[in-house]
C-alpha cells in the first residue's frame, strides 16, 4: 500500500543542517566495451565526456558522462576532477578491462532479483526524441503511446512454489518512453510535461 502525501512528507521533513550541501553527484553502470557505450551515451543521448579515469591497479576506467557546457569544464586535471565532483546528476560508466572479450553479462535490476530500475532523460518533446532513436536503432523497451510493450513484472507466491507472472500493459502510460543502453540498462525517456 502506498503511503499518503502527509505520511511520505513527515518521513521527509527535518533534513539536518549537516546535510544541507550534500548532492547527488552520479550514478555507476558497468559497461561491456567502452567503444559501443560511449558511442550510445554521447551520438544517442547527447552527453560529454566529462573526465576519464584510469585506475590501473584495479584494471578498469571510469568515464564520467554528463550535460555540461564545454566551456564550463576546466582544463587542469585537478581542477575538473573537484569540479566534476560538485556537479549533479552524473553518469559513471565503468569499465573493467577485458569483459568486452568475454560472455559475461550484467545484471540491469529489471528481472529477477530486481532491484535498480532505471535513469531518465528530459528531453523537450518525447515524440520527436523516439522518432529519432527508431532511427538509430535504439531498443525500445516501451514507445509512448504504446507500440513495444511495457513489461511489469510481480512475483506472486503461492502454496507450492514462487511463480512470477508477466504482465503486458498496452498503452497505459502515455507520453513517456522507455528505451534500453548497449548493456541492457533502461533509460526512461521524458518531457518537461510528463505526468
Amino acid at each position: 500500500m502506498a503511503l499518503s502525501n502527509e505520511e511520505a512528507t513527515r518521513l521527509t521533513s527535518g533534513q539536518e543542517d549537516a546535510t544541507k550541501d550534500f548532492i547527488f553527484n552520479h550514478t555507476m553502470f558497468r559497461i561491456k566495451d567502452p567503444k559501443i557505450s560511449l558511442d550510445f551515451y554521447s551520438r544517442v543521448l547527447g552527453m560529454r565526456l566529462l573526465r576519464k579515469m584510469d585506475i590501473e591497479a584495479g584494471k578498469f576506467t571510469n568515464y564520467f558522462m554528463g550535460y555540461e557546457s564545454e566551456g564550463d569544464m576546466p582544463k587542469g586535471d585537478d581542477e575538473r576532477r573537484i569540479w566534476l565532483f560538485s556537479r549533479k546528476a552524473i553518469l559513471e560508466l565503468c569499465h573493467n578491462w577485458g569483459t568486452e572479450n568475454d560472455d559475461s553479462k550484467y545484471h540491469n535490476g529489471n528481472s529477477e532479483p530486481r532491484g535498480f530500475g532505471h535513469i531518465a532523460v528530459t528531453v523537450p518533446d518525447v515524440y520527436k526524441a523516439c522518432e529519432r532513436f527508431e532511427q538509430l536503432g535504439v531498443k525500445f523497451i516501451k514507445k509512448p503511446d504504446g507500440g513495444t510493450n511495457f513489461i511489469v513484472i510481480l512475483s506472486v507466491l503461492s502454496a507450492l512454489s514462487k511463480t512470477v507472472f508477466i504482465f503486458l500493459l498496452l498503452g497505459q502510460m502515455k507520453g513517456l518512453a522507455f528505451i534500453q543502453d548497449p548493456d541492457g540498462y533502461w533509460i526512461e525517456i521524458i518531457g518537461p510535461k510528463t505526468a
